[in-house]
């Protein structure tokens, strides 16, 4: 009986999503959002990579590599989807996908064995699931014998967003799988013209096949100076429940370069092997609001609206209003972004470029490019509702079971309302429950905690009051989240 051979699904979950702004932002990016259909992006590959299960294969829990800002949000919408992961490993800082992929390879062998890694991105979609899971099960065959596999996306037009793949036939032993003989960057119109006229180029779609080990041996070959700090990192990390923390100094010190700047650019015409098997499923990488528009549901004018949206005379528009409604008249090819604190109105043809202005926000020393209104923490959220001098209102809600940390405030006193629920307050020495409609005070430099012990979900009105009113004067003694101050 032939050994099945071992899977590992990798799922790269550490982008920022910048050109998808305002809904996009860095505490809350493009994978975690629902684009397409009813589930995330995040979540759409970790169930698009349960159909990897067949006879020839064992395939592993998924590992997801991503940011250490995000791991709560990530293993919550796992635990949506029903999909336990084997571990999470946070990156500190952005480092691009090679270390990433490294830090993978560097987990798998750890665990006895030399998996075939399937590394997927966490913000693509793909509308034929079958077609789909056929490809990347051909792409596993052939890594399983120690290729390097990259599957490429058939073009159905002459695209300058993404880079490119040439192929050819091969009537080797790897026939089953067209051999790469060259990774070319994002074209020009006349160049992408003639790469789909050619018929021998594919888009790169960012999802590489491989084994561990040989993923490390390119590595060392090419870069083995992002191969010997990644290493280093991994060495001093720091394990917490499903959690693996590589070693922050160190892993800072990692070169930043991507996956095909750092190997597979130099695998044509070397020792290693490279592969491509071709896709054809209706696969979008969701890059910037123009792909968006491309993707989804569109009436006859070529319009695609959600939210509170009322259009006229408008043509190929995108409009997402997310708290208000948003009307358009007489416009054509425009997106236009609403979110409660920003709002986005750009020509959709331009919309690579609104990264341009995250950088400038970014530059300002804004908040509206890292966060929005409400925002997300492991606990449940918070909503900035209203603000002015020495005063802000917030909505919380609070998870069943779930607790914020042991705390306290240099600069400011806080008044709770219950909505809805049931809170447990901590204000100094004393404990007390609190019901709906019933309010407590908190005053300056007090330490307190809120919590849920109830089976419902818990929502309370905040007023600050104070000469400050910053999210970080907070003074953490205990925290269920390891954030103690």
């Amino acid at each position: 009986m032939t050994e099945k051979v071992s899977v590992l699904p990798v799922i790269m979950a550490g982008g920022s999503g910048s050109r998808l702004w305002p809904l996009s932002r860095a505490g809350f990016p493009k994978q975690f959002l629902i684009l397409s259909g009813d589930s995330s992006l995040f979540q759409q590959a970790a169930q698009r990579i349960n159909g990897l299960d067949s006879p020839e294969f064992r395939v592993q829990a998924p590992l997801v590599v991503g940011n250490s800002e995000h791991r709560f949000l990530a293993l919550e919408q796992l635990h949506e989807i029903q999909v336990e992961p084997g571990s999470i490993v946070l990156e500190p800082m952005g480092r691009n996908t090679a270390p990433a992929v490294t830090l993978a390879a560097l987990y798998a062998l750890e665990q006895g064995a030399d998996p075939v890694m399937v590394v997927t991105p966490a913000d693509q979609t793909v509308a034929d699931l079958a077609v789909f899971t056929t490809a990347l099960q051909q792409a596993v065959r052939v890594a399983a014998h120690g290729s390097l596999v990259v599957l490429g996306i058939t073009p159905d037009r002459p695209e300058t967003g993404y880079g490119y793949i040439r192929s050819e036939p091969d009537a080797g032993a790897q026939a089953s799988a067209a051999r790469v003989t060259q990774f070319v960057e994002k074209p020009d119109l006349a160049t992408a013209e003639r790469y789909v006229a050619d018929g021998h180029y594919h888009w790169n779609s960012g999802m590489f096949v491989l084994r561990a080990s040989v993923w490390l041996q390119a590595l060392e070959t090419f870069r083995p100076d992002i191969a010997r700090a990644t290493r280093h990192a991994w060495a001093g990390r720091q394990i917490d429940a499903r959690f693996v923390r590589p070693d922050r100094e160190a892993f800072a010190a990692v070169p930043s370069e991507s996956v095909d700047y750092a190997v597979m650019e130099h695998c044509p015409g070397s020792d290693f092997d490279i592969r491509m098997v071709p896709l054809n499923a209706g696969w979008n990488d969701l890059g910037a609001w123009d792909a968006v528009w491309q993707v989804a549901s569109k009436d006859a004018q070529g319009n695609s609206a959600v939210g509170d949206v009322m259009l006229q005379d408008s043509r190929n528009t995108l409009v997402h209003a997310t708290s208000r409604l948003v009307s358009t008249l007489g416009v054509d090819d425009l997106v236009v972004i609403e979110t409660p604190d920003a709002v986005l109105v750009a020509d959709r043809n331009r919309s690579q470029d609104v990264k341009k202005i995250v950088s400038r926000l970014d530059t300002a020393t804004r908040s509206e490019h890292a966060l929005h209104r409400k925002v997300h923490r492991p606990w449940g959220w918070y909503d900035s509702i209203d603000m002015g001098p020495r005063f802000q209102v917030k909505r919380i809600m609070v998870h069943p079971g779930a607790s914020l940390s042991l705390q306290m405030h240099h600069h400011r006193a806080e008044h709770w309302i219950v909505v809805s629920g049931t809170a447990e307050v901590t204000c100094g020495q004393r404990k007390m429950l609190l019901t709906e409609n019933q309010s407590t005070y908190i005053p300056l430099g007090e330490v307190h905690r809120l919590a849920n012990p109830g089976k419902v979900e818990l929502e309370i009105i905040e007023i600050q009051s104070g000469s400050y009113l910053g999210e970080d004067d907070i003074v953490r003694f205990e925290d269920t989240y390891g954030r103690t101050s």
